[in-house]
């Protein structure tokens, strides 16, 4: 008799499967999408109140499933409501992408109180915010994925950056703590950390001192948004069933840890 225990394997219904993506109207977030679609899943893309008129256009450039609302994300009362709107039409959530993400840059000397707040309510707070609202879905489910996107700036540090690798390094240890809250209930919890992607973010960048960080990447280029989301979508997967806690690093050998 074989006595070894089996590994939970996850609902068989992907035509109910739906996932959340913060974030997701941005270049990395676009792509995220894209790839859980892929995968069968229904998506929703959450984008910044302030852009409601191109999303539309962004929804007709997706694939079928792909759809988008916004929402402000550093508002608690309005993303529970939300939440629960979907889980009342959707039923549960199955993927929760958190990767709303904005930076405020300035030494600390420099860095004024209100920047730093904001980065923390968007980059951070924002995880709290839609973690906690999904979880009874995917607790009663026995099933989930929350996926949470950071930076290598998170594990490294970055002058000029105190309040974004803050953010981001929290980020991990909310991942770290929530994977040993709810892994033996189905649920997986992991971070992602990209390094520097072709994205308008790094565009903005002066160009001198984006050929000073290139020099410095190991793989010699910057990295693209698919690569991101292929990593989300693999933390996504079946496949990663026994894959929690981890932060998986996308920087093209620009940080080992």
């Amino acid at each position: 008799m074989n006595n070894t225990p089996q590994a939970p394997t996850a609902p068989e219904s992907p035509d109910a499967r739906w996932a959340l993506v913060s974030g997701g109207t941005g270049a990395i977030g676009t792509q995220i999408c894209a790839a859980l679609a892929r995968q069968g899943l229904r998506v929703v893309a959450l984008g910044h109140p302030g852009e409601a008129e191109r999303l539309g256009a962004w929804e007709q450039d997706q694939a079928d499933g792909v759809r988008a609302q916004t929402l402000d994300v550093t508002d608690a009362q309005a993303c529970a409501q939300a939440v629960d709107t979907l889980v009342a039409a959707q039923g549960p959530c199955a993927v929760l992408v958190n990767a709303a993400g904005i930076t405020r840059d300035a030494t600390l000397r420099k860095l004024e109180l209100e920047a730093w707040r904001e980065v923390m309510a968007t980059n951070l707070d924002s995880v709290y915010h839609l973690s906690k609202p999904v979880l009874p879905g995917m607790l009663e489910a026995g099933h989930g994925r929350i996926i949470n996107i950071a930076s290598v700036n998170g594990q490294k540090g970055q002058r000029g950056q105190t309040n974004y690798s803050a953010a981001k390094a929290g980020m991990h240890g909310f991942t770290m703590a929530l994977a040993q809250e709810v892994a033996h209930k189905g649920i997986t919890v992991n971070t992602v950390s990209p390094g520097y992607i072709d994205s308008p973010m790094i565009r903005r960048v002066p160009e001198a001192i984006r050929e000073q960080i290139l020099s410095g990447i190991p793989a010699g280029r910057f990295g693209n948004p698919a690569d991101v989301a292929a990593c989300v979508a693999f933390l996504a997967s079946p496949a990663a069933a026994y894959v929690t806690g981890a932060n998986l690093p996308v920087n093209g050998g620009l940080f080992m840890h």
